[in-house]
């Protein structure tokens, strides 16, 4: 868990990765926010992606992922700390129709 962080905010779950968003990681990723999600305590889930400096397509079905299994219990997905090369990949996948940027 060296390239993330979670941190909580009442029921919202706030994400910060670094570096690498791959397969490794976004296994990882998803087996620890479906935990929290599925305890009944997570409203919203916050990626601050500040800092990192790859995601490949696992990251989008990661990101996905969560978006499909949040709204399911009525919650929501941001992202943050979007930088120019993750900005690209969110825009040409079609992300920003479904998660909004704060």
């Amino acid at each position: 868990m060296d390239n993330f962080s979670l941190e909580r905010n009442g029921a919202n779950l706030i994400l910060h990765i670094s570096e690498d968003l791959d397969h490794h990681t976004a296994a990882q990723i998803s087996k620890t926010i479906d935990v929290l999600i599925e305890k009944g305590n997570v409203k919203n889930i916050v990626f601050d992606f500040e800092g990192m400096t790859f995601m490949d397509s696992s990251g989008i079905g990661m990101v996905m992922g969560r978006y499909r299994k949040i709204q399911y219990f009525g919650g929501n997905v941001y992202v943050t700390g979007v930088g120019a090369g993750i900005d690209r990949i969110f825009s040409m996948s079609g992300l920003y129709k479904i998660i909004q940027r704060v």
